[in-house]
């Protein structure tokens, strides 16, 4: 009889091969596809989990590789959650000091500038869709969602942290997912610091009425873009730093999306960076799975922003320079 692996104790919970395990009260091989996954093509893990008798279903299940997810059938089709990731430290939302969520306003479209309407913020245009789905509703639109995105400028600040914008609120919004599920926001292209791809943050919520409590989010994930749009994009004057900080990074490196590649994260996107670009990508939520994602990290430090500066200790708001998430 295969003998089961015994994960190993460590100080932020069980682990196997490294990895948390999502379900901690489970045996290893009980984690579900996603972690199986992950360790299956770890170096170390695929020999020991094949013994222990993981199956082919978790090999071909959707392929993907981020934190907790789950699969479900819809029209024939398989579906995947969105991956659940880090808020990062610098959401906005209560969770790592401030909360722009409870400020009047906050319900827009138009992230580019503070929600007083003042200070808009310079970049190549970008226009986003986010189609938010309901896997335990047979992947139906899922109408009446909250989704607070924010991200970056071109020189990789985040607003109300990064020094010298504190009192800022650009490119931080609400919308209301409409019949179809969709929101969508205008906003600018971000910019690429060192350390991360480029990308946006979003929580969605069930309703707007909950979006008050980060805790309330049912899914906390990022957005991938394209390299080919973010090559173009930073070769603009307004992006200096950026192309140097893409070179040096690629999505399977990224400590977010380097699970999978990003492949359930990725964007589609059209349009030049003249012109500006339009992305979507769809966002399927599980509300049958507790979200594992979320919550500010602390010791997470390593980035800068293109123009340099030293990051933050321990998960602290910058000095005016974002860390790797």
């Amino acid at each position: 009889m295969p003998r089961v692996p015994e994960p190993d104790q460590t100080e932020n919970g069980p682990a196997y091969e490294g990895r948390l395990l999502d379900r901690p009260e489970e045996e290893v091989v009980d984690q579900g596809a996603s972690f199986d996954i992950r360790t299956l093509f770890s170096r170390r893990g695929v020999l020991g989990l094949v013994a222990a008798g993981v199956g082919t279903v978790a090999l071909t299940a959707c392929g993907v590789g981020s934190a907790s997810s789950s699969t479900s059938s819809s029209s024939g089709s398989s579906v995947t959650e969105i991956p659940d990731e880090t808020a990062g430290p610098y959401p906005g939302d209560g969770s790592n000091g401030p909360d722009i969520l409870e400020q009047s306003g906050i319900i827009r479209s138009d992230i580019r500038s503070n929600i007083d309407g003042s200070s808009t913020v310079d970049g190549a245009p970008l226009t986003f869709t986010l189609k938010v789905t309901d896997m335990a509703n047979d992947n139906a639109p899922f109408e009446g969602a909250a989704v607070y995105a924010w991200h970056c400028d071109s020189q990789g600040r985040y607003s109300m942290y990064s020094e010298g914008v504190e009192d800022a609120t650009w490119l931080r919004g609400v919308q209301i997912a409409d019949e179809n599920g969709e929101v969508t926001f205008t906003s600018i292209f971000p910019g690429c610091y060192a350390g991360r791809w480029t990308h946006i943050h979003f929580e969605v919520y069930p309703d707007v009425d909950s979006i008050t409590d980060a805790e309330n989010a049912i899914a906390t994930s990022q957005l991938a873009l394209p390299e080919d749009a973010c090559t173009a994009v930073f070769a603009l004057e307004a992006y200096s730093g950026s192309a140097e900080n893409l070179a040096s990074i690629s999505l399977a490196d990224d400590n977010v999306f380097g699970d999978d590649g990003g492949v359930n994260q990725l964007a589609t996107i059209s349009g030049d960076a003249g012109s500006g670009y339009v992305a979507s990508l769809g966002v399927p939520v599980d509300t049958t799975t507790e979200p594992t994602g979320g919550a500010a990290p602390g010791g997470q430090g390593g980035g800068t922003p293109p123009e340099g500066g030293t990051p933050p200790e321990g998960g602290a708001p910058p000095d005016g320079a974002p860390t790797q998430q």
